[in-house]
């Protein structure tokens, strides 16, 4: 009998993993316990080392005993879990990375991690496409004062009118799964798209339809960037104060992937100047943002409570990746994919 704990939350919910497990492995003999922390409804933190996690080392060490493997989506694996956990074998978190999980300590004590990337590409692309259109066309601001009662005829003059996709240059910071199928969309919508991502071969950029170029050229010729990039220390502050000033006037800027990626500080005084025209944001250099945060109240800003991969297919499709995973796991074979290969030679995995 092989013992699964599903450690899921308000959106992935724990009978996700366990249906998904329980389909691929219709005649194996498990048993399955669950564990449900409060994420979303209190927000993720920094716990006992690892980062972006939901839930108690404690409850987490409890339950793990004599546990294999575990499906999870925040859990808070950290050294501590591991110290704890002698059974455990296989984590699947279903993320599109094992940022909640101490990768180091669990390579140390044997343990395999397998994680879920593209779970969310499609949601957190169509996702960051409103974003862009709110921000272009002051869908949000519309909406907002005409629930008070204020039409907003002035949104029709030639100084405040917005702009359309078609025909502008949309550049992305970033072109993995979520930054390509955005392009897709854009290039559909008319738009030329130009791309900075040091990481991704130009042929196949140039095949996508898009264009390879410099940061500084995307700033510089960009009437829209929007921001689709992993968070690195490389790829921290990204746009700057520095090369924010590069923008052409009146530019707009949407941020739904990290909050690093950006510097904060200086947008009140680039959304004042005009240099930058909107501002469409997902997510917060702190989340969530304080009361007196200085971008509250600014009439061309949107924001959204970090939204962009909340969906039911979402979900769905999170806790089938992991679902597959621990199936190849469960029947000797390497998952698709690991995030500490080192591990896989003590495991003695079949192809």
């Amino acid at each position: 009998m092989n013992k699964i704990l599903c450690a899921g939350d308000f959106f992935v919910l724990p009978e996700l993993f366990e249906n998904a497990i329980r389909e691929r492995l219709p005649l194996h003999d498990l048993e399955f316990t669950q564990i449900k922390t409060q994420w979303p409804m209190e927000p993720f933190r920094d716990i006992d080392g690892v980062s972006e996690a939901s839930g108690s080392v404690s409850e987490l060490i409890e339950k793990l005993q004599g546990v294999e493997i575990a499906a999870t989506h925040l859990a808070p694996f950290s050294a501590e879990v591991f110290k704890n956990s002698p059974d455990l074998k296989m984590i699947g978190v279903c993320r599109g990375g094992p940022v909640n999980i101490d990768v180091k300590a669990a390579t140390e004590a044997g343990v395999l991690i397998s994680y879920a990337p593209g779970r969310n590409a499609q949601a957190a692309a169509e996702f960051a496409i409103a974003l862009m259109l709110a921000a272009m066309r002051r869908i949000t601001r519309g909406n907002t004062d005409l629930h008070k009662g204020i039409w907003r005829g002035d949104f029709y003059s030639y100084e405040k009118t917005g702009i359309e996709v078609y025909g502008s240059t949309i550049g992305l910071i970033g072109y993995g799964a979520i930054g390509k199928i955005v392009a897709k969309i854009l290039i559909a919508m008319g738009a030329r798209v130009i791309v900075f991502d040091p990481f991704t071969d130009k042929a196949l950029m140039s095949a996508d339809g898009v264009e390879a170029v410099e940061l500084d050229y995307l700033l510089k010729n960009s009437n829209v960037v929007s921001l689709h990039a992993r968070l690195t220390p490389d790829s921290q502050h990204i746009l700057n104060a520095e090369n924010m000033k590069l923008l052409p006037e009146g530019a707009v800027i949407v941020n739904s992937a990290r909050g690093g990626l950006m510097d904060y500080a200086p947008l009140p005084d680039l959304l004042r100047s005009g240099r930058i025209g909107a501002l469409a944001l997902d997510v917060y250099d702190v989340e969530p943002p304080p009361s007196d945060w200085p971008l509250f109240g600014i009439e061309n800003v949107v924001l959204a409570p970090h939204l962009a991969g909340a969906t039911k297919q979402t979900a769905w499709r999170a806790a089938n990746i992991i679902g597959d995973e621990i199936k190849l796991f469960l029947d000797g074979k390497t998952p698709q994919y690991v995030a500490n290969k080192e591990v896989l030679s003590t495991l003695s995995l079949g192809k």
